[in-house]
Formats: structure tokens, sequence, C-alpha cells
């Protein structure tokens, strides 16, 4: 079963963002208390997987939940696979619509300076919210509809 396995908001941008137990995605915004959140955007909610947060602990990194910037923190799921107008549905309300696959990392990130490299920029997926609702740690995720 693929689930949500973190939570993540910051109120600044170009930082990581805390885990937190619980989150409300709100229709055509975002994370409520995410510096991220807009109505105007089609990059309202960041999403990575934990295998993607892997493979760099992999590389001697101490990473977790958060450090990529992320709002939800998935496992299970092969994020960067969906191609871009999939909806995925999370819990019992939430409904998010993919619209871009990776982006172009901050110059300069500090996971970039440790390492050289960064997985945000090909793994992460941003969407937008089509139906909000409550997001905790241990929701369902499921594919509603490929691209």
């Amino acid at each position: 079963m693929a689930r949500i396995v973190a939570v993540c908001k910051s109120e600044d941008k170009g930082t990581k963002k805390e885990v937190v137990d619980e989150g409300i995605l709100r229709e055509d915004y975002g994370l409520d208390g995410d510096a991220h959140a807009d109505c105007c955007t089609h990059r309202q909610v960041s999403l990575l997987a934990m295998e993607s947060i892997d493979k760099m602990r992999k590389l001697g990194l101490e990473v977790g939940p958060g450090d990529f910037a992320e709002n939800l923190t998935t496992e299970g799921v092969e994020l960067a696979s969906l191609p871009v107008g999939t909806e995925i549905a999370i819990g019992k309300d939430i409904l998010l619509e993919v619209t871009q696959i990776g982006k172009e990392c901050h110059r300069g990130c500090a996971i970039f300076k440790q390492t050289g490299k960064c997985i945000m920029p090909k793994e992460g997926i941003f969407a937008r919210v089509l139906g909000g609702g409550p997001v905790r740690v241990g929701d369902e995720i499921r594919i509603e509809r490929r691209g």
C-alpha cells in the first residue's frame, strides 16, 4: 500500500521544512501554513518519495523528510514515473493533479553543496490541489487517473 510518510511545511521559502503531525490541504491553494502555498500557481504542493531520500542516505547523507523542501513524503509509489495530469487521491478527501515532474534546483542548495547532486530536480513532483482536506502520516495514496 502506498502511503504518506511525513507532512512537512515551513514559513519561509528556500529552507528545509519541518515535519508536522498533520496538515490541511486547501483546494486550489496548497498546504496551510506553508510558504509555497498559493492560489495562482501550478506548484501548490510538492511530493518526494522516501525511496528517493533513501538514495541520498546511501551516499552517506543524514537526510530525511522535509530536508528537500517537500510538503508530502510518500512511500510505495514511483512519483517521478507519473505523467503530468495524473490524479492522486490521499485519504478520504484529498485529490491532487500532477502538474510538473522535477524542477530546476536552487543554485547552491545545501544538499547539492554536500554531495554534488540533488534528487528533487528529477524525482520530486508538484501538484495542484483539486480537493482539499486533512492529511496525516499513514494516509493511503491511490492513483485515480493517469495523465
